[in-house]
């Protein structure tokens, strides 16, 4: 059966001296893998709709017995010309490559997940590029996945926790307990890291927990902090850390 999709080029290899494999998010299905014969010929109908985070427009085959799909078409529906002029942007493109092909299922489809991903490419190449568009796409990728944090009370006994907290109350944070930690079950959280109260405040509202609040202030120290608490909750969700995390400008 032949389906039609708005897809997203995440990840490419070759097959064979004429073939290709590429990996697809689309926003109809998920994550699709399909071999699109004839794909590595220079006179390939194509087009060039295999380079890595181009939007593209394509028709595949589904095969019934699983397996490879087969791509019937695929045409160019957008792409990112700043990606080629701006390394920070090319490198936060190929982060969130990276997240929707290794940390998401073939044939689960997530369209927030999709257009947050189109957002940030776009945005990179925008006048005034958002702050912080790393965190705010791993903040969408945790919730479709069903890993967003808990910042708004306790993660492992759910007592609730004022946002910003009292000067007398100091949270941790754990991925594995899946958000913030009173002090009082501290003790028993094995990979508890620290959390200061403005980055504390900053997730809660880049996470949507907090209204009326500015996401991110505009200092390096705080954009650090989010960044090193969300790349870490990435990490244990992946079940390793992303490779393109050492590439990131986190300042």
């Amino acid at each position: 059966m032949a389906e039609n999709a708005l897809a997203l080029v995440v990840r490419g290899t070759d097959w064979s001296e004429t073939s290709r494999i590429t990996t697809l998010f689309t926003r109809q299905f998920g994550k699709v893998r399909a071999l699109a014969k004839g794909g590595r010929r220079l006179n390939s109908k194509f087009e060039i709709a295999f380079d890595l985070l181009t939007v593209c427009r394509v028709t595949y085959l589904r095969k019934a017995q699983g397996g490879l799909d087969l791509l019937i078409e695929a045409q160019v529906a957008e792409r990112f010309p700043h990606l080629r002029t701006d390394l920070r942007a090319l490198n936060v493109g190929y982060y969130v490559a990276e997240l929707l092909a290794d940390g998401t299922q073939d044939y689960d489809p997530h369209p927030a997940l999709f257009d947050a991903a189109v957002d940030v490419l776009r945005g990179l190449g925008g006048t005034t590029p958002p702050p912080d568009p790393v965190s705010a796409f791993e903040l969408v990728w945790l919730k479709e996945l069903g890993y967003s944090p808990r910042l708004d009370a306790c993660a492992v006994c759910a007592r609730g926790l004022p946002v910003p907290p009292p000067s007398a109350v100091r949270v941790v944070y754990s991925p594995e307990a899946g958000g913030v930690v009173c002090p009082n079950c501290t003790p028993g959280v094995r990979d508890r890291r620290p959390l200061s109260d403005p980055a504390w405040a900053a997730l809660a509202a880049l996470a949507g927990a907090v209204d009326g609040r500015d996401p991110l202030a505009p200092t390096p120290h705080l954009r650090r902090e989010v960044r090193a608490v969300l790349g870490q909750t990435v990490g244990y969700v992946l079940g390793r850390r992303p490779r393109m995390l050492a590439y990131l400008d986190d300042g």
